[in-house]
């Protein structure tokens, strides 16, 4: 079985909150650069309305605080000084950062505050509600349960597909036969996955190797640029696990496919099939075909049961017609 490394903590900061944002948040740095990195313990995303009405007792210090046009025009509805102490409060509390949503500017007060209290101040054209959605799954998905797994992940015609088996068993191989058919890599040699969520795993590629594979004898190539944009796949969802040995390996093999082996990643229950390799066997076909009777048992047809049921239909069909 291949080795896995488990992150089983999670420690992130407002820097790679702004890093893991891509684009989708609207958002932008104002004031604070020196203090990016802040933690966000929790993985949540807060609007400090009664904070700034001077109730701190429940105050969530330890996320994300959003000023929407509710708590922006509040602020305004109160005296200067009185504004003041109220925002003093607010960012003396150890916030990891404050968000200005629908595109609004903090005044000078508030960003010597920030800079006082070493709190990055950013600004977002999104309205709060879509922030807040957007952010809120972002941090999620940066405080995921993750590991890393030695294999090469494919998509074979909607199918995510992890690749595993011993060094030099032709994993990359297989890979790029499979891309030459028309299907995509996700990673090669090194698979980093994620559990978001709705608890589906989610693999993707290290940063430094992505789109890129190593052929023993060739070397490092670059996918997209051999085999077009459409190669290569940023992140996939994870359906099957295809585990490789060699064919002189005593191992069982069910040659039936009614037991269902499955294999466990970050507590999650994935498909697995073993497949032996063999010279001659052309192990990218088996490949696509395990990956399209998946996709199949996805959707609710198992050909193993359903042959398995028809026999054992003949069989009492017969032995009723011969005691007749």
């Amino acid at each position: 079985m291949a080795k896995k490394k488990v992150r089983k903590e999670t420690q992130i900061t407002v820097r790679d909150f702004l890093e893991a944002a891509d684009g989708n948040l609207g958002i932008e740095l104002l004031a604070g650069e020196k203090h990016l990195d802040q933690p966000i313990v929790e993985a949540m995303v807060n609007r400090p309305g009664l904070a700034l009405a001077g109730f701190f007792k429940y105050f969530a210090n330890k996320r994300i605080q959003v000023l929407g046009l509710a708590e922006t025009t509040y602020l305004k509805s109160l005296g200067p000084e009185e504004c003041q102490a109220r925002l003093r409060r607010l960012f003396k509390a150890r916030i990891p950062c404050v968000v200005f949503s629908r595109n609004r500017r903090p005044s000078k007060e508030i960003k010597i505050l920030a800079e006082t209290y070493r709190v990055p101040l950013l600004r977002s054209k999104l309205v709060t509600g879509d922030f807040i959605n957007r952010a809120t799954l972002v941090v999620e998905n940066l405080t995921a349960p993750r590991t890393r797994r030695h294999g090469t992940m494919v998509e074979i015609k909607g199918i995510g597909v992890l690749i595993q088996g011993k060094s030099g068993i032709g994993k990359s191989e297989i890979a790029l036969a499979l891309l030459e058919s028309g299907h995509s890599l996700v990673s090669d040699d090194s698979v980093l996955l994620m559990r978001d969520s709705t608890r589906q795993l989610i693999g993707s590629a290290p940063e430094l190797t992505r789109y890129h594979m190593e052929i023993r004898g060739i070397g490092f190539i670059h996918v997209s640029s051999l085999f077009g944009i459409t190669s290569i796949r940023k992140r996939k969802a994870l359906d099957l696990v295809v585990e490789l040995i060699r064919g002189d390996e005593k191992t069982k093999i069910d040659r039936t496919g009614l037991t269902g082996k499955s294999c466990s990643i970050l507590g999650v229950s994935v498909p697995m099939v073993t497949v032996p390799v063999a010279p001659g066997r052309d192990m990218a076909n088996v490949i696509e075909v395990a990956a399209m009777n998946q996709k199949l048992k996805n959707l609710g047809h198992d050909a193993a049961k359903e042959l398995n049921e028809s026999i054992i239909a003949h069989n009492i069909k017969s032995a009723s017609n011969k005691k007749r």
